[in-house]
């Protein structure tokens, strides 16, 4: 078992039994106190049920323990206070309301456990990963031990609220205008902001938002395999999949996903083709509340990493139809899988598409084209595609080398 997933078990499995208040109780000494670079995440995009940032967080775990000149502390919100560690990592949990209409989340309000924890571990450098409450948490904490702040924009606010730009309707463009302001507050009181995704980047830019790194994410080469493929049938009778073609979505089912337009679209896709798709996951609209559609079928959330990837290579493609994605993890993990993937043509995903050769690109926003470029996409050499799609995610995106660039800019930050 990697350590990475260790921790993340751990986690998940003592944070509720546990009885703990880190606001008052003794720390445990730090780790590593000779090592050259100390790191502490701050995240609210951490649940049980939360697939890109946990991700992320775990990996970089993992890196870190392969490296002892590295130390991290992570600090993410959970059902109570708890804290956990492996070799070189120690993870505080700490005890926070869920977040409303976003049920897989909860808000990091614990001012006096964050203030505690930066103070113990004296991080060299701090890496904010949410933009509700983390980012002022941490202001208030550097009165007690100033360290060099960097945020990692991993979700984009204005496209959130407004998935659809200019197309949307003025509330909810003046809902964006807020969230742009909000974003360059938070941009401005850090060191970096860093992105994922060139587009990204680029809408960054056009709010004044310029002071910027782009680092893209990277993914599990080893787990998510095409070798998988050779028990596709197994993994489909494990979950109830029919056979004949299958498109397959992994994630939340909130509305920056644009879930809507695929179940809108996916009827003309079935009758013409036989072609299903299966929505896997939770959310603010959970699987049971979806709306039935014809050739849709809906698997609740899935927690096991092994099995995702078995999913991911069970499908004959995978679609990501929401626009406001700053990267897309789950996408990356299909093309690894030597999955291809539809994407629309705005968010972080299209990049992924674009650049690796594997997928087609549909309107965003728009049945017709989601359902016109599914079916082509159906009809292309699939295995083609997906061996194109492998070996990109081989050649740009192997976590070793993308947590090498990212600490290279941590020391960047931290000398100033």
């Amino acid at each position: 078992m990697t350590s990475g997933v260790l921790v993340e078990q751990r986690l998940l499995s003592e944070s509720a039994r546990v009885p703990l208040d880190i606001a008052r109780s003794e720390l445990p000494p730090r780790l590593r106190t000779d090592a050259s670079l100390g790191l502490l995440d701050i995240s609210e995009y951490f649940s049980d049920t939360s697939g890109g940032v946990r991700t992320y967080l775990m990996q970089k775990a993992r890196y870190v323990e392969r490296h002892p000149e590295l130390r991290q502390a992570i600090l993410v919100p959970g059902e109570a206070d708890a804290i956990v560690e492996t070799s070189g990592v120690r993870c505080y949990r700490l005890r926070g309301p869920l977040i409303p209409f976003q049920a897989s989340y909860r808000f990091l309000l614990a001012t006096r456990s964050t203030s505690r924890i930066v103070a113990h571990e004296r991080p060299d450098i701090i890496e904010v990963g949410s933009n509700y409450f983390a980012p002022w948490l941490i202001q208030r904490a550097r009165r007690r031990w100033d360290a060099p702040v960097v945020w990692f924009y991993h979700a984009h606010l204005p496209r959130v609220v407004a998935p659809n730009g200019s197309r949307e309707g003025a509330p909810r463009r003046a809902a964006a205008s807020v969230m742009a302001a909000y974003s360059r507050r938070i941009a401005g009181s850090v060191a970096c902001t860093i992105v994922a995704s060139e587009f990204v980047r680029c809408e960054l830019a056009q709010l004044g938002i310029v002071r910027t790194a782009r680092v893209p994410l990277g993914v599990d080469l080893e787990l998510h395999h095409p070798r998988r493929r050779a028990w596709a049938a197994e993994t489909r009778r494990r979950y109830e999949l029919p056979d004949g073609p299958l498109a397959l979505y992994l994630g939340r089912f909130s509305r920056e996903k644009r879930v809507d337009v695929a179940l809108d679209a996916w009827p003309e896709v079935h009758r013409r083709t036989g072609a299903h798709l299966v929505l896997v996951g939770a959310g603010a609209a959970g699987a049971t509340r979806l709306p039935s559609r014809a050739g849709v079928l809906t698997r609740p959330f899935e927690r096991h990493r092994e099995a995702v990837a078995d999913l991911h290579a069970a499908a004959d493609i995978y679609l990501a139809p929401g626009p406001a994605e700053t990267f897309g993890l789950a996408a990356l993990e299909a093309l690894a899988s030597a999955t291809p993937v539809l994407a629309p043509d705005a968010g972080g995903v299209t990049e992924l598409v674009e650049r690796s050769g594997g997928g087609r690109i549909f309107r965003t926003g728009e049945r017709e084209s989601l359902a016109e470029q599914a079916m082509a996409l159906l009809g292309d050499d699939l295995a083609v595609l997906g061996a194109r799609a492998r070996q990109y995610a081989e050649r740009e995106h192997d976590w070793g080398s993308v947590f090498d660039r990212l600490f290279e800019v941590y020391r960047h930050v931290r000398r100033g």
